[in-house]
């Protein structure tokens, strides 16, 4: 696996980016994942109808209306640098998905298991911040990182920008996370040390991650404000994955 990404946190601020985030109406979680941290994992059984408030959106339904690609990138993606270009860019009318890789960010403010001891890679920077102005904290913050705007891929014009909702899954768990940072052009399949931790993937930067296996799909239009609040970021996620898996 490619080793994670220095982050691109000026070109993806500005070309991604909309508008200032309000000020926050929920402080940021800073404790120890597992302590209230942020990562969490929704796995739980359905218990009732999809769309008519029954159980949570499991894995399977997600997976199920993603199994047919229409392409909306020019291209493709390599998931590491050196390998072939063979990840398309996939689009409904709701959302847009990938499937690749994960390689761990460690990216934003130090923290005691995201820091240039811990990541040689490591950047204080991401490309979009909280309502506070400072960067984001990949350790308690599940987030995803999507490629810079390119000739490749227009997220904006997708729908996909700073903020905005994903669904990220592996080996049938769903971890919803908000797109936060911006990665090489070239390069798909990258998420926060807390989305990994919440997928049950190896969290270490250097070897951990996972070579293949995750699907990434960012519901178009949707954002979280403020960024950093995780707790909404699951609760519009809930809703967003449940209109996803009725529609047809």
């Amino acid at each position: 696996m490619r080793v994670q990404s220095l982050t691109l946190a000026v070109a993806g601020a500005a070309l991604l980016a909309p508008t200032t985030l309000p000020a926050a109406a929920v402080p940021p979680r800073e404790g120890p994942l597992g302590h209230g941290g942020g990562a969490v994992t929704a796995t739980p059984s359905r218990e009732g109808p999809l769309g008519h408030g029954g159980g949570a959106v499991t894995a399977a339904d997600l997976l199920d209306r993603v199994r047919a690609c229409t392409q909306v990138s020019r291209g493709r993606y390599r998931t590491d640098d050196g390998a072939r270009a063979t990840v398309p860019v996939c689009a409904t009318r709701q959302a847009v998905f990938w499937k690749a890789d994960l390689d761990v960010d460690c990216d934003g403010r130090p923290t005691a298991r995201c820091n240039r001891r811990t990541d040689p890679l490591f950047s204080a920077d991401t490309a979009f911040q909280q309502s506070d102005g400072r960067h984001l904290n990949a350790e308690t913050l599940p987030y995803i990182v999507i490629p810079v705007q390119s000739g490749i891929w227009d997220p904006p014009a997708h729908g996909v920008r700073g903020g905005s909702v994903a669904a990220v899954i592996y080996r049938g768990r769903v971890q919803y996370a908000v797109v936060g940072d911006t990665g090489p052009r070239e390069l798909i399949g990258e998420a926060s040390y807390a989305t990994a931790h919440g997928l049950g993937i190896k969290v270490d930067p250097r070897r951990g991650g996972a070579a293949s296996g995750v699907t990434y799909i960012v519901f178009r239009g949707s954002r979280v404000t403020p960024i950093e609040d995780h707790r909404a970021a699951m609760a519009e996620g809930e809703r967003l994955a449940r209109r996803f898996v009725g529609a047809r």
